[in-house]
């Protein structure tokens, strides 16, 4: 007749009450998870954002970049895409065009300039990937965090439970209860920061692609209006 009658008293207690009934070291690794959840999420949201405005203009500057007459027409109207990752690609690519026509008349050195383009495509990809260790590490670590809070928790209610010298589980659920919150939080901390981890590293393939097809649309622009 013990369980019915603890399971009524677990039903009065609040999550908040399990958590303030848990030990110091359980509650801090809690506090831990929450800090890690909020810095997550605050990456997620930027992440958002950034990666909405970089493919907005992206395909606005491509289509005025396929519809100029030249890389001069187009590095007066990039001025107006500077989200868009292609822009910088652009300019990385345009600086070393200019650099050749102004010393050699025209583009003798291919390959220099393919690996100016690289360079810009390289830049940019390190800036799409700022902050994805943080989701990264969030994913990966918060279930194990928890999970030691949780075993650590359950160590100590059960301690408690044979210096008390009872065997109701009234005495030794409210610390176990209170331990596996532990556990929930560092899943609550775990699973959007893995699912939006996948998500932006699928969005930095495309964009990387994205950006290596734009140095070959450069390439042949620059030819058409640069080779001698």
């Amino acid at each position: 007749m013990i369980l019915p009658h603890s399971g009524a008293f677990f039903l009065q207690l609040s999550i908040w009450e399990l958590v303030q009934s848990s030990g110091p070291l359980p509650k801090g690794i809690m506090g831990l998870l929450g800090i890690f959840s909020l810095l997550s999420w605050a990456v997620i949201f930027s992440k958002w954002a950034s990666f909405s405005r970089a493919r907005g203009a992206n395909r606005a500057f491509l289509r005025a970049f396929r519809k100029a007459n030249g890389l001069e027409a187009v590095a007066i109207a990039s001025e107006q895409f500077r989200s868009s990752p292609l822009v910088a690609v652009f300019d990385f690519g345009y600086s070393e065009v200019e650099r050749q026509s102004k010393t050699r008349g025209g583009i003798n050195n291919k390959l220099a300039l393919e690996r100016s383009l690289q360079l810009g495509i390289s830049e940019e990809l390190t800036k799409l990937e700022r902050n994805m260790g943080l989701l990264a590490t969030t994913a990966t670590v918060s279930p194990f965090i928890g999970l030691f809070g949780t075993v650590w928790g359950i160590i100590r209610a059960f301690q408690d439970l044979s210096s008390q010298g009872s065997t109701s589980l009234r005495a030794v659920g409210p610390g176990i209860s209170g331990a596996l919150i532990a556990t929930a939080v560092g899943l609550f901390a775990a699973i959007p920061a893995s699912i939006f981890f996948n998500q932006f590293s699928h969005g930095i393939r495309q964009i990387g692609a994205r950006m290596d097809d734009f140095s070959l649309e450069f390439l042949n622009m620059a030819e058409r209006n640069f080779s001698e």
